[in-house]
This record gives C-alpha cells, structure tokens and sequence, in this order.
C-alpha cells in the first residue's frame, strides 16, 4: 500500500528534495536571468504604496512576532492588488492541495506526497507564481525544499516555472526548469535596508515574471 505523507513531513532539507526529484542547482549564470531583466518602471502612487507596506510590516513587527495568517493580509494579499495578479487574466487559488507520486526507484515503493501552497497565480490551470508564506522569524531559504516539491507538481513541464519565497520581510525567487532537473535562486531582497525600499524590485521581478508566462 502506498504510504501518504504531508509535503513538510517528507521532503525537511535540500538533500532530500534532490535526491527524490532528481534536481541539481544551476552554476550556470545564464539559466536564470529573468530577474535580472525587470525594468518596467514603478509609478510614484505605486511606490508610495510600496513605502506604505514597508511601513506597516516593521509596524506590527515592533508589537511582537507576526503569524503567517497576518502576514497574508498586511502583505501579501496587498502586492498581490497592487500588481493586477486578482484581476480576470488571472486566478488566485489559496491553499492549494497538492497531491503527486514520485516514480519509484530500486523495486522500493515511494509515498505520495501532499501538502498545501499557501497562494498561488495561475491561468487556466498553468501555475505562474507560487508564493509559500512562512511566519515571521523563519528563514526564507527554510521553506526552498518544500516549495521546490511544490513546483514539481506543475504537470506544465514544458516551460520552466517560477516561484517567489517570502516571510514578509525577505524575499527570494526562484526558477525551475522540469526537463533539465535543474533551479536556480535570485539574490534575497529584504526591507530591512535602510537605504531603500527592496519591494520596488520584488514587484518589478514579479511583473516580468508574470508577463513571461501569462498573454496579455
């Protein structure tokens, strides 16, 4: 009988998921520039919200830590809006259940791994953008395996995919190629930099990569 098991439960660090997908990590600076090629420009009434978000994250920081449902709702949900992504080209399923079999290796049964993604973009059933929301404290990078096994669920293996990890306060993209088992990471843009606002990027990064994969 096949043994069922919850996504956090099965796949808990890198090793893991590499070895039971087969993945590897790009060296190659040319497989992931997509984020590297974000210009559209913001408009002022955009950044201005953008300062607005920064604002009220380290607002509710200053109270104590931040859950994850909170930081849905003061963060989350907002880019979201801000970018167009509730709009009709697009759909917004949260809490997605994600439910795949991993081939078996060695006459040796593997589990069915499911697990839920805590919002995500799609059209017409092509996922564009996951985003796996952690709480407040966790390490952006904490939450790589798990969304990567997420990302191996997407059955539109012809074209690579995308993924942006975030805890509200830090943010890192990533790009998954299916065919080749390969991904690659962005830089982690973060708001704690005093000198600017880091979102101004995450939403350019966003757009671009969006646009790449959803007709406009």
């Amino acid at each position: 009988m096949v043994q069922t098991l919850g996504i956090t439960k099965a796949i808990t660090n890198l090793e893991e998921v590499r070895e039971k997908f087969h993945l590897s990590q790009s060296n190659d600076p040319a497989f992931f520039t997509e984020w590297l090629e974000a210009q559209d420009s913001l408009s002022d009434p955009e950044k201005q919200s953008l300062d607005r978000l920064k604002n009220r994250y380290f607002a509710y920081v200053d109270k104590g830590k931040i859950a994850e449902g909170t930081v849905k709702i003061i963060m989350l949900s907002p880019l979201l809006e801000l970018m167009g992504s509730c709009d009709p080209r697009f759909e917004i399923q949260g809490e997605k259940f994600v439910k795949f079999e991993i081939e078996a290796g060695g006459g040796e049964e593997e589990p069915v791994l499911e697990g839920y993604i805590d919002a995500l973009v799609v059209r017409s059933q092509v996922w564009v953008v996951l985003i796996e929301s952690k709480r407040n404290g966790f390490s952006v990078r904490q939450a790589l395996p798990q969304t990567l096994a997420y990302m191996m669920a997407n059955r539109n293996s012809q074209n690579p995919i995308f993924g942006m990890i975030m805890n509200g306060e830090d943010y890192i993209f990533i790009k998954l190629d299916r065919q080749l088992g390969e991904y690659a990471l962005s830089k982690k843009f973060t708001l704690d930099n005093p000198q600017s606002n880091e979102l101004y990027e995450v939403v350019r990064i966003m757009n671009r990569l969006v646009n790449l994969s959803v007709p406009v």
